[in-house]
C-alpha cells in the first residue's frame, strides 16, 4: 500500500494555535535544494540523542536508525502536537514541521527504505493546507484532511505542489513500524 489515512482526528485549531508560536522560531531550509522549486524549510521536533545539541538540519532528518531519540524543547513545550506524536503505539524516530511555501513544488523523489516494506514509515499531519496543495505518491494523489494522520510509502516516487497562495505546514513523523501500525492500515485497506 502506497499510502493509507489512519482513522484518528485532530482538533485543527489547537494545532494550528501551537504551530503559530513554533512559527516565531528560526526555521531552517531543507538540506535537498535539488529536490524543491521555491522554499521549502523545516522546523526539527525530535531527533537522534547524537544531534539533540547539533544544527538544526542534522536534528530534522532521521539518517541514524538504531539511535535513541529525544524530543526537543519546542516539542515538550507543545502539549497538543506532543498529544498526537503520543497516540501513536509505535516507535517514534524523528518529527519535524514542514513548510512548503506558497507556489512552491517538490519535485518528484522517493527516499529509499521509507516504507512498511522496509519496517520504515512516514505519516503526515496537514496543519495548514488548503485544496489547491496536491500531494501525488506513485502518480496518484493522496488525500490529506487537516488534522488526519496519513501514512505514505515514501519509498516510492512522490511529488507535492502548492499551487495556492498559503504555506502548506505538515507535521512529519518518521517511525519504525510494528504490528500496531500495520493492522492500523491494514484494516483501512480492507487486506
Amino acid at each position: 500500500m502506497d499510502f493509507c489515512t489512519l482513522e484518528f482526528q485532530f482538533d485543527v485549531k489547537k494545532l494550528q494555535l501551537e504551530v503559530n508560536e513554533i512559527l516565531k522560531c528560526d526555521w531552517v531550509a531543507h538540506v535537498n535544494q535539488r529536490a524543491y522549486q521555491g522554499q521549502w524549510d523545516v522546523f526539527p521536533l525530535r531527533c537522534a540523542v547524537v544531534h539533540e545539541d547539533s544544527h538544526p538540519i542534522l536534528q530534522a532528518y532521521s539518517i541514524e536508525n538504531n539511535s535513541k531519540w529525544v524530543n526537543l524543547p519546542a516539542l515538550s513545550n507543545s502539549p497538543y502536537l506532543s498529544k498526537v506524536i503520543n497516540s501513536l503505539k509505535c516507535p517514534i524516530q524523528s518529527v519535524r514541521l514542514m513548510r512548503l511555501k506558497a507556489g512552491a513544488s517538490i519535485l518528484p523523489h522517493n527516499d529509499a527504505g521509507l516504507g512498511l516494506a522496509h519496517g520504515q514509515a512516514r505519516l503526515h499531519v496537514p496543519i495548514f493546507s488548503n485544496n489547491s496543495v496536491t500531494f501525488y505518491v506513485a502518480n496518484e494523489l493522496v488525500p490529506m484532511p487537516a488534522g488526519k494522520i496519513t501514512y505514505i510509502n515514501a519509498d516510492q516516487v512522490h511529488e507535492v505542489r502548492n499551487q495556492s497562495a498559503e504555506d502548506r505546514i505538515h507535521l512529519v513523523i518518521d517511525c519504525v513500524s510494528n504490528t500496531w501500525l500495520e493492522e492500523n492500515i491494514r484494516e483501512l485497506a480492507h487486506v
